[in-house]
């Protein structure tokens, strides 16, 4: 486990135009690997309650890098603040539980005999009760189209099915703050598309990192553009997506359904 920055001033208070608090701002950001390669260079910005925000770019740009800043995994230089937690030593459980992190492979959250076992992980851990975690599984599952699956073995289920079952097991712990991590690769079109309906519903604010710009336009409507290790463009989805000039600079290619 990395040793994290000592306690710091809170970062100055951001309101949205629809006056939305914020749910997480980033300031300045910058991260080293071992080898002394860097894959983030001063990132900031901010994310309003209620906002879907996609987070776009080629290969090695460093997505994948920023999300797991945003509970602790990883620790740069900067600041990060979850509501009115900064991330410190002290407040990483509470961030932890306020951010559900869903990585790309669902086979990297889920490893207990069954689903149910594995949606209560996180409510287990945070203390809860057992009557309390009961509802907690329930609730999820009922959130991702899941009730029935409660006693099956998540080994067996199909990539779609699993994918749900990972987003599951961070709703159970009711977070704030969504953050996915190329939520639809390895998806079918059926279950692709069910998974975007899924998360559209959903209530929390969300970071979706993805190269699949079909579902950027269906489900994101605020675009983070990221190209070696930097924010390049941040703004609104239809008109980021537009700008062909801005996407082909940035190793993103515009699907044939977003040109007609």
């Amino acid at each position: 486990m990395p040793i994290l920055h000592e306690p710091h001033p809170a970062l100055p208070s951001i309101t949205s135009p629809n006056g939305g608090a914020p749910i997480l701002a980033i300031d300045d950001l910058s991260f080293f690997y071992p080898d002394g390669r860097q894959a983030l260079h001063t990132v900031s910005f901010t994310i309003h309650a209620g906002e879907k925000v996609a987070l776009v770019g080629p290969n090695g740009a460093g997505k994948s890098t920023l999300l797991l800043h945003l509970n602790g995994l990883l620790q740069g230089n900067g600041r990060i603040q979850v509501g009115q937690l900064s991330l410190e030593k002290t407040t990483l459980p509470a961030i932890r539980a306020k951010v559900g992190l869903v990585f790309q492979s669902p086979d990297d959250q889920l490893f207990s005999p069954t689903v149910r076992e594995d949606v209560a992980f996180g409510p287990l851990h945070m203390g809860l009760k057992a009557e309390e975690i009961e509802t907690a599984v329930s609730r999820a599952l009922e959130q991702v189209g899941m009730a029935d699956y409660a006693d099956r073995i998540s080994y067996h289920l199909s990539v779609g099915e699993k994918k749900r079952i990972a987003v599951a097991t961070v709703l159970a712990m009711q977070p704030d703050l969504l953050v996915l991590d190329e939520p639809s690769a390895g998806l079918d079109p059926r279950a692709r598309r069910s998974l975007i309906n899924l998360l559209r519903d959903l209530p929390q604010t969300m970071i979706v990192a993805t190269h699949d710009l079909l579902l950027v336009r269906d489900l994101l409507p605020r675009m983070l553009v990221m190209d070696e290790g930097r924010i390049v463009a941040d703004g609104r989805t239809e008109a980021l997506l537009a700008d062909a000039a801005l996407l082909e600079k940035h190793g993103l290619e515009l699907p044939c359904p977003l040109v007609a």
